[in-house]
């Protein structure tokens, strides 16, 4: 089974063909591609390849099922005896990514 490890928005995600991953946001229609050229790991299910940083030649190209947003978290601040409290509400915003193809190069 072949999979990739990528990094994209300062994090790290495990790749394989058929997956849907949630990343942050990405500039990009529903439908159209996106391409990930910062592979640290790839496997094709018997060979690996570790990359030193990123493995030379290796991309995972995906289609974006969805953007949206996540759910609400509350950021609440508050400092006794002060008569000081501040509520606000955050979602942050996420790409769907269905990854279609793994090439390592």
């Amino acid at each position: 089974m072949a999979y990739a490890i990528i990094r994209t928005g300062g994090k790290q995600y495990r790749a394989e063909p058929g997956k849907t991953l949630r990343i942050p946001s990405l500039v990009g229609e529903q439908g159209s591609t996106v391409e990930f050229n910062e592979v640290l790991f790839g496997s094709d299910g018997k060979n690996a390849k570790t990359g030193v940083p990123m493995v030379q030649g290796a991309k995972v190209t995906g289609t974006i099922v969805k953007h949206g947003l996540g759910d609400k978290i509350v950021v609440f601040k508050f400092k006794r005896r002060k008569n000081y409290a501040r509520k606000q509400g955050h979602r942050q915003g996420f790409t769907e990514v269905r990854i279609n193809d793994i090439t390592l190069g």
